[in-house]
């Protein structure tokens, strides 16, 4: 198996906000990691032109990445126009076979915007397509297919408030200190969220939703994620093989919770 991750979402900052300690942990662990957002962030600001904000979040993005002596990739589509089409499609399919990852992260298939669960989609399609030797794409295809694994949606909750249950948790702890460094790149985003979201100290947003995870397993900081399972995807838990007591999988502490009570 290649020792390559790649987090693919929508837009800069979406990575540091749901993934940055487990990647932290995966590169600990002797892992490449690879950071990629469908578009620059073009609209994520009060501000700026579409040109400037573009050039901005990149940079802040790349900043972000090597923290971690990660690559940062953009596959230039457009903030709220993120559809899920042949373009989209092939053009991410491309990325993943030019990077090769084992593992992939991306968004909630359900969350606040639908920016955030079309990446959703598309990854999982081309997530799928890696081995599809007649897509009209020039990269070569490759198996297995990655493990794919959808990191939190914004507040754990979906459209309507609802929660949205966690099957796992990663202890990041340790690497918190590294996601809030790698957030703080993304110093743009601060008057923007102030002045579209109403929301002020988003660094301390992100920490106190890593804490409210981390109470959910009795440690500080954690993230949370959920596995595809389905049809053609693989089956075992590798990022539970990988980080081994840092990842709780709560559906089994259920389950042996049940078995054990009966």
């Amino acid at each position: 198996m290649e020792k390559i991750v790649l987090g693919i979402f929508a837009h800069p900052d979406d990575a540091e906000i749901l993934c940055a300690g487990t990647l932290a942990l995966l590169k600990k662990a002797g892992w490449s990691v690879h950071i990629a957002t469908m578009a620059p962030g073009d609209k994520g600001t009060a501000e700026y032109s579409r040109e400037e904000i573009s050039k901005i979040r990149k940079t802040e993005a790349a900043e972000a990445a090597r923290l971690l002596d990660s690559g940062y990739h953009c596959l230039e589509f457009e903030d709220v126009y993120i559809m899920y089409d042949r373009e989209s499609i092939n053009r991410t399919t491309s990325l993943i076979r030019k990077i090769r990852p084992s593992i992939v992260f991306t968004h909630s298939p359900v969350d606040y915007m639908n920016d955030h669960e079309t990446t959703s989609k598309i990854v999982q399609t081309a997530c799928f397509s890696t081995g599809m030797k007649n897509l009209e794409i020039t990269e070569i295809p490759y198996e297995p297919v990655p493990y794919l694994y959808y990191c939190d949606s914004m507040e754990a909750k979906n459209i309507f408030g609802q929660l949205i249950f966690t099957s796992m948790f990663a202890d990041i702890t340790n690497e918190i200190s590294m996601k809030e460094e790698m957030l703080a790149c993304h110093a743009s985003q601060r008057n923007w969220l102030l002045i579209h979201h109403k929301m002020d100290e988003y660094i301390l947003s992100m920490k106190r939703f890593g804490e409210n995870r981390g109470k959910e397993i009795n440690v500080s900081y954690a993230e949370g994620f959920r596995q595809h399972l389905g049809h053609g995807y693989p089956q075992d838990n590798v990022l539970k093989e990988i980080l081994g007591d840092l990842l709780i999988v709560v559906a089994q502490e259920l389950k042996q919770n049940l078995l054990r009570d009966h």
